[in-house]
């Protein structure tokens, strides 16, 4: 007796970002699924340097942004993070005082963490105590060094991603980045931060 051969289903490939921006041009609603891949990362870079609170509306006003500018997308990209990170780094350009404050008000804070108490691990508890030295650190960077050295983070984009992203030389985004990691090296001392902490302060060599 032969067994019956069971058809299997045809394998999908996710449907890349720049298919999705082109179909919302005629059907929005398909605009949904590039916010829902993107969204929480785009928050939390924002996050890093403004707090939630801003972050949320600069997060809602980078993807009304990108709606508008759909259109616009270049299709040789199939993912459209790059380039919504640099519309929010563009946003966040105008919101310089407000970084500024958030860091140094961070950097003043001084989380209660007890881990009997909170029953978090040890390495979310030692993120929570270098959060203000590292806020403190990121203080010290100019806006540009941050924007470098955060996309290098939260990306790990090369130096070349970087200076497209931005539109810089490559050479100028290498400097920048070096002289974050420095200056950030230099005002975190000693401090052994994990998590975000542990990205800036480590040593990548970007392409």
């Amino acid at each position: 007796m032969t067994s019956a051969t069971i058809p299997r289903e045809p394998r999908t490939t996710p449907t890349s970002d720049a298919d999705l921006l082109a179909r919302s041009v005629a059907e929005p609603a398909a605009f949904d699924e590039v916010y829902r891949r993107h969204a929480s990362a785009i928050f939390a870079f924002a996050a890093a340097r403004v707090g939630p609170s801003h972050a949320e509306d600069l997060t809602a006003d980078t993807f009304a942004t990108a709606f508008v500018a759909r259109r616009k997308f270049d299709a040789a990209f199939s993912s459209a993070r790059p380039w919504l990170f640099g519309i929010m780094v563009n946003k966040l350009r105008r919101h310089a005082k407000v970084e500024q404050l958030w860091l140094q008000r961070a950097a003043l804070q001084r989380p209660d963490v007890s881990v009997t108490e909170s029953g978090m691990a040890d390495a979310r508890v030692d993120a929570l105590r270098a959060a203000p030295r590292l806020a403190a650190a990121l203080a010290t960077l100019t806006q540009a060094e941050r924007d470098v050295l955060l996309l290098h983070v939260f990306e790990d984009l090369t130096h070349t991603e970087i200076a497209q992203l931005l539109g810089i030389r490559r050479g100028t985004a290498k400097t920048r980045l070096s002289r974050g990691r420095e200056r950030l090296g230099r005002e975190l001392g000693e401090l052994e931060p994990t998590g975000a902490a542990a990205r800036t302060s480590e040593v990548h060599h970007a392409d």
